[in-house]
C-alpha cells in the first residue's frame, strides 16, 4: 500500500491527511463523505473553483472568510451580487481576491438557480457518479479526471456555469463522495459512502 501512513493515534490514513491538522481533521471529516442539496454543493463548486492554481490547505483555511463574504454560499443572494458586492469581495483580504473567480462564482449562482427548472444541482451532479468506480490501491492509481468528470464539466458548462473544468470537477467528485479515492488501508476507505 504505496501513500497511506500510520498517524500517532494508530489509524492508517491516505499520507496527504498527516502533513497538517487542517487536512487530517478534513479527510477524516468530511473528504469523501457524500454531499446533498443545493447549498452545500453550490458551496462545494465555488471552493473547488477558488482553489483552481492554489492550494487546497489555502482554501480550508479560509473557508470560513469565504461562507461570510458569499453569504453563506445562498445562491439566491449571490446571484443578486452587484458591482458594490464584487468591489467589497476584491477588498476582502480572508478570501482569495481574484476577478475572474469572484465573477464566475456569481454566474455560476445563477446557474444553480436556473437548473431548478431542471432537476436541480444535486441531481445533475450525482447523475455523473460512477455506477463502478474502483478506489484506488496506492497513488500510483490516482487520477485527475474521469470520464464522468469530462461529462460533468461539459454538462455544467452547457448549463452555464464556468471554472468547472474536468480536474476541478474530479476534485469536487473526490471531496464529495461521488468516488472514493480514500487509499486501500485508509481507516476512511469505504466509510463516506455514496447513498
Amino acid at each position: 500500500m504505496t501513500g497511506v501512513l500510520v498517524g500517532p493515534d494508530g489509524l492508517s490514513r491516505c499520507a496527504w491527511a498527516g502533513s497538517t491538522p487542517d487536512y487530517l481533521v478534513y479527510h477524516d471529516t468530511e473528504w469523501g463523505v457524500a454531499v446533498h442539496g443545493e447549498q452545500a454543493l453550490y458551496e462545494r463548486l465555488t471552493l473547488e473553483a477558488f482553489q483552481s492554481g492554489l492550494s487546497w490547505l489555502t482554501i480550508l483555511r479560509k473557508r470560513e472568510a469565504f461562507r461570510a463574504a458569499f453569504a453563506g454560499f445562498d445562491p439566491e443572494v449571490v446571484a443578486a451580487f452587484g458591482d458594490d458586492d464584487r468591489a467589497r469581495l476584491m477588498a476582502d483580504a480572508g478570501i482569495v481576491r481574484n476577478r475572474l473567480k469572484i465573477d464566475a462564482a456569481i454566474r455560476n449562482a445563477a446557474a444553480v438557480l436556473a437548473l431548478r427548472e431542471h432537476g436541480g444541482l444535486d441531481e445533475l451532479l450525482w447523475s455523473h457518479a460512477p455506477a463502478d468506480h474502483v478506489p484506488p490501491r496506492g497513488t500510483e492509481d490516482l487520477r485527475a479526471t474521469s470520464p464522468e468528470s469530462v461529462a460533468l464539466a461539459k454538462a455544467l458548462k452547457k448549463s452555464g456555469f464556468v471554472f468547472v473544468g474536468p480536474t476541478t470537477m474530479y476534485a469536487a467528485m473526490q471531496a464529495c463522495g461521488l468516488v472514493d479515492d480514500h487509499l486501500a488501508g485508509c481507516h476512511r476507505a469505504g466509510v463516506g459512502g455514496r447513498p
